[in-house]
């Protein structure tokens, strides 16, 4: 997976793609569906959460539209572990991969979220 470092809306519309196929490679089974089901949701969430953040009304606005992101990249991140770990696909090494940007995002929007916080107290 190629990642974008500077183009973060690019960024994750190419990790809700690549998690897309690792979604398509899970069993179907029970588990194996209700798990893709939701990773659908939980995977395509954070691309979409970003584009209504970049409209965002405040910067109050702003900073709640990138915690309901990071929510989702880490329902995301568990799923993919659960996945995993059962396993649900014999494909590991997408998973690990999607995992590893899962891990990148969340990193960094936590430290995205950080950051503003902490300017808006400076320009207090």
């Amino acid at each position: 997976m190629e990642k974008m470092k500077f183009d973060l809306n690019e960024r994750l519309i190419e990790f809700s793609v690549y998690t897309l196929s690792v979604i398509d490679s899970i069993i179907n089974t029970r588990a194996g569906n209700h798990l893709a089901s939701q990773l659908v949701r939980s995977c395509t969430a954070p691309s979409l959460q970003y584009g209504e953040a970049l409209d965002a009304e405040s910067k109050n606005d702003f900073i709640h539209k990138l915690k309901i992101l990071l929510k989702e990249l880490r329902e995301t991140n568990n799923g993919l572990r659960i996945v995993k770990r059962v396993p649900l696909t014999t494909n590991i090494e997408m998973v690990d991969q999607a995992l590893k940007e899962c891990n990148e995002l969340i990193a960094i929007f936590v430290k995205s979220i950080k950051t503003i916080r902490s300017n808006s107290i400076e320009n207090s």
